[in-house]
C-alpha cells in the first residue's frame, strides 16, 4: 500500500471532515483488495505474519501448498499450522533467511522458502540522518521447486549409472578372463586327481568343487550386474500386456504354491498392444512378482492390476509384506541395496532399467507396515514428442 498516501493521511487526520474519512477508508479498501488480487495471482506462495509469527495474511498458493483453509489459519502461529518447522530459530534471525523444506500433505513436494523480517520507521534518530526502525512482523515467500529438484536427481542419478556401467564394463574384463583361467586350471587338476587312489583324491576334490562353485558364483554376480546396468538392445514386437502378467505368475505357480501366497490379478480387457521386449519386460515381471513374495509371509496376498489413460497402460503389483521403512525408500534403485537376508540388491535396479529402455516409468507407493505397491507405466506409442493443446 502507498506509505506516501498514508503518511499525509495522518498529518492531516485532525482536519478532515467526517466524509473525506470515509472516502480515504475506500480507497484503502479498494487498494487492500486489489493487493489481495495480484497476490492470489502468483505461483508463489506469499504468508504475513506479525512480529511473534501469527499469520496476518496468506495467499491462496500458501494455502494449496499446505492443505490449509485460510480464515481458520488467520490469528493462528505459523509454526501451529507447519508442523516441523522450527519458527523460533528462523525469526531469531536479524537477515533474511533462505531454506528448503519437504511436504507430504496434501501433496509430497519440495519447498523453497525465503523469510524476510518487515521493519518499518519508528521515529528520528538523535544522529542526524539516521533513525530507528521497529520490526511489525515477518513476510514468508515460499517456491515449489519439486520438479527442478526431481530433475537434479534424474540427471545425478544417470551420472552415478554412467559411472557405474563404465566401471563394470573394466572390472567384468579384468576379472573375467583370470576367471576363466581359473576355470580351465580346475578342471586340469580334476582330470589328474582321478589318477590318484581314492583315499587321497576324496578331500582334494571336495575343494576343487567348492572352488568351481565360488567362481560360477561370482561369474554370476558379474553378469547381474551387468545386466542390471548395461542398455540392453530391445526387439519390439506388438505383445498383449495382460497375456505376459498371466505367463509370469503360471511361470512361478510353483513358488507360489510353496509359500502358500494368493495372485489376485485384475487385468483391463480392453488393453491395446503395446511394442514391446517380450523377454525383457518379462524379467521385470518376474523380479517385482518374486520381490513380493519374498517380502509376504505365508498366507500374503499380491494383487495385479493393470489399467491405461490417454498416455500409459499401467500394471500395478501391491503386495501385503509390511512395505519399506521411509528413510530406506530413497535407496530402494540402489545398486546392491537390499532388505532381505539373501537378496542381490540388483533385481530393482534391472526393473528400473528395462522400463525406462521402453520409455516408460515406475511408481511406488509405500505405506509401512502394510505393504508396498510398484506401478510400471509402459507408454502406448514411442513418443519423443508430445504436441501440446493450442491455445484458445
Amino acid at each position: 500500500m502507498n506509505s506516501g498516501f498514508l503518511d499525509k493521511l495522518l498529518e492531516r487526520l485532525g482536519r478532515v471532515r467526517p466524509e473525506e474519512v470515509r472516502d480515504y477508508v475506500v480507497r484503502l479498501a479498494d487498494e487492500k483488495g486489489f493487493f489481495e488480487t495480484i497476490f492470489d495471482a502468483l505461483h508463489e506462495g506469499v504468508i504475513v505474519t506479525d512480529p511473534a509469527g501469527s499469520i496476518t495474511y496468506l495467499n491462496r498458493t500458501a494455502c494449496g501448498f499446505f492443505g490449509i483453509e485460510r480464515d481458520a489459519a488467520m490469528g493462528h502461529p505459523l509454526a501451529e499450522q507447519l508442523r516441523g518447522l522450527d519458527w523460533n530459530a528462523i525469526a531469531t534471525s536479524e537477515k533474511s533467511v533462505s531454506r528448503d523444506m519437504e511436504v507430504f500433505y496434501p501433496q509430497n513436494r519440495f519447498l523453497n522458502f525465503y523469510v524476510a523480517p518487515l521493519r518499518v520507521e519508528k521515529s528520528p534518530a538523535k544522529k542526524k540522518g539516521t533513525s530507528e526502525q521497529e520490526l511489525i512482523g515477518y513476510a514468508v515467500i515460499l517456491r515449489d521447486i519439486t520438479e527442478s529438484r526431481k530433475s537434479t536427481e534424474e540427471t545425478i542419478q544417470s551420472e552415478r549409472l554412467n559411472a557405474l556401467t563404465m566401471l563394470a564394463a573394466g572390472v567384468a574384463h579384468e576379472i573375467g578372463n583370470p576367471l576363466n583361467s581359473l576355470n580351465i586350471q580346475l578342471q586340469l587338476l580334476a582330470r589328474r586327481l582321478r589318477k590318484l587312489p581314492e583315499t587321497q583324491r576324496k578331500d582334494l576334490v571336495k575343494s576343487v568343487d567348492v572352488a568351481k562353485e565360488e567362481i560360477a558364483r561370482l561369474d554370476t554376480i558379474i553378469r547381474q550386474f551387468l545386466g542390471a546396468i548395461r542398455p540392453a538392445r530391445l526387439e519390439r514386437r506388438l505383445e498383449n500386456v495382460n497375456h505376459l502378467v498371466e505367463e509370469s505368475v503360471r511361470f512361478l505357480n510353483v513358488e507360489t504354491t510353496d509359500r502358500n501366497i494368493i495372485v489376485e490379478t485384475e487385468l483391463r480387457s480392453d488393453l491395446p498392444l503395446l511394442e514391446l521386449d517380450r523377454t525383457q519386460i518379462k524379467q521385470a515381471f518376474f523380479n517385482v512378482i518374486r520381490n513380493a513374495f519374498q517380502a509376504m509371509k505365508s498366507g500374503g496376498i499380491l494383487r495385479i492390476r493393470t489399467d491405461m489413460d490417454d498416455r500409459f497402460v499401467s500394471i500395478k503389483f501391491a503386495d501385503t509384506g509390511g512395505g519399506i521403512p521411509e528413510a530406506e525408500m530413497s535407496k530402494i534403485f540402489e545398486p546392491y541395496f537390499t532388505t532381505k537376508a539373501a537378496g542381490s540388491g540388483l533385481g530393482l535396479l534391472i526393473v528400473r532399467r528395462i522400463v525406462r529402455e521402453h520409455g516408460g516409468e515406475i511408481e511406488l507407493l509405500n505405506d509401512s507396515g502394510k505393504g508396498l505397491a510398484l506401478t510400471m507405466k509402459l507408454p502406448l506409442s514411442d513418443q519423443r514428442v508430445r504436441m501440446l493443446a493450442a491455445p484458445k
